[in-house]
């Protein structure tokens, strides 16, 4: 009895000695789980960096060309410098737009993000795709024609000229002028098939006259056909059709609209539901609308043609962990668009089966000598 008195029965669960080795031992689990890591490196990592690289010369060629006419950039709406900023207001500006959205599309990673999305299509060389372009964002324009280079893509493209705010809207450097350059620095690889006003209806309804007329003469400047009907749907179906006379529309293996083109996208299903990045039949399905007019895009979708739908750029940029109007421009190769870090899983679950198994032998160690010191009866333990 006496020597209970001096040495009572601890469980080993209760003793300190115990709970600081069972610390320790966590801790250690903790420390070489937090610095396990691996880095999973994109299998089109070098397509990627082309892509970008590309697209870095072909924004330097077309700045150098502004700087060459004595262009002033207004560092406080171009704070990159990249020259290529449209203004606020223009005679062939057809709308509002987003600053922030232009800035992102300037940035010459934005292509790799393109190459990513194509990936994930499973778009390879040779492949014939279809393209939708307007003059409001020039910036998502270079990146897909740069993003199809590196690949070896062959993009079968229709324009329209007109652009809201902050895109191409200068009339002295519209998309065409832009498309011109880089086909002549051999940085995309190939031009517009065919080229529309754009704006409301495709006609350019709310531009003046002037306005209209400075863009059917930049049309005409590159001998471009122009798709000018009497109706938006049949401006849609000049679309198709030209689209046709090139390659079998089921034949494009997918297609790409660029911004918010009536003509792309028609009216017969809400845009705002329309997620950016890939499109598949099920996602226009799922947000028709009775009674509109169904856009190029939709018409290809509907055939079950993949289609890469680049608007909404704040949410595109979230789906690949990007910077949104980063300043300074960010590094290309750098990010997880490229490599992804990631804690060691395999490591992780080693460490917490080793701590919970410890934690678990303690425990029951514990219960099965309480168990035993109850059957013989010491009053004087402490449980």
């Amino acid at each position: 009895m006496n020597n209970y008195k001096k040495h009572p029965f601890i469980p080993a669960i209760q003793k300190t000695s115990t709970l600081v080795l069972l610390s320790g031992l966590s801790l250690l689990c903790f420390l070489i789980s937090i610095n396990s890591k691996t880095i999973d490196i994109s299998p089109v990592y070098n397509s990627k960096v082309n892509a970008a690289q590309l697209m870095d010369k072909a924004l330097q060629v077309l700045k150098d060309s502004r700087m060459e006419e004595g262009v002033f950039i207004d560092i406080e709406n171009d704070p990159n410098e990249t020259g290529l900023v449209g203004s606020p207001f223009s005679l062939i500006t057809t709308d509002e737009g987003d600053l922030d959205a232009k800035l992102t599309t300037l940035d010459p990673n934005f292509s790799a993000a393109i190459v990513e999305l194509m990936s994930q299509i499973n778009l390879k060389n040779n492949d014939t795709i279809a393209v939708l372009m307007t003059g409001s964002m020039p910036g998502a324009n270079i990146a897909v024609l740069t993003a199809c280079k590196a690949l070896g893509i062959i993009p079968i493209t229709i324009s329209s000229v007109g652009a809201s705010q902050w895109g191409a809207n200068q009339v002295d450097f519209t998309w065409l002028d832009m498309e011109s350059i880089l086909i002549e620095n051999d940085l995309i690889p190939r031009r517009s098939i065919a080229a529309s006003i754009g704006g409301r209806n495709d006609m350019g309804r709310l531009l003046s006259p002037a306005g209209r007329e400075i863009i059917t003469e930049n049309i005409e400047k590159y001998e471009l056909p122009l798709i000018l009907k009497n109706r938006l749907a049949e401006n849609i179906d000049d679309r198709m059709r030209k689209f046709s006379e090139y390659y079998p529309i089921e034949n494009y293996k997918a297609i790409v609209n660029i911004g918010g083109g009536v003509a792309s996208l028609g009216t017969s299903f809400n845009l705002k539901l329309l997620p950016p990045g890939i499109v598949k039949r099920v996602d226009i399905n799922d947000i028709g609308r009775p009674g509109g007019i169904e856009g190029v895009f939709s018409k290809f979708i509907k055939m079950n043609i993949p289609g890469l739908h680049i608007l909404n750029i704040q949410a595109l940029t979230q789906q690949f962990r990007m910077p949104f109007a980063p300043i300074p421009t960010p590094e290309i190769g750098v990010g997880v668009l490229y490599a992804d870090e990631r804690y060691n899983l395999i490591i992780s679950a080693l460490s917490l089966f080793l701590v919970s198994s410890s934690v678990l032998a303690v425990g029951l160690h514990s219960r099965n000598k309480i168990k035993e010191h109850l059957t013989q009866h010491e009053p004087d333990s402490l449980l």
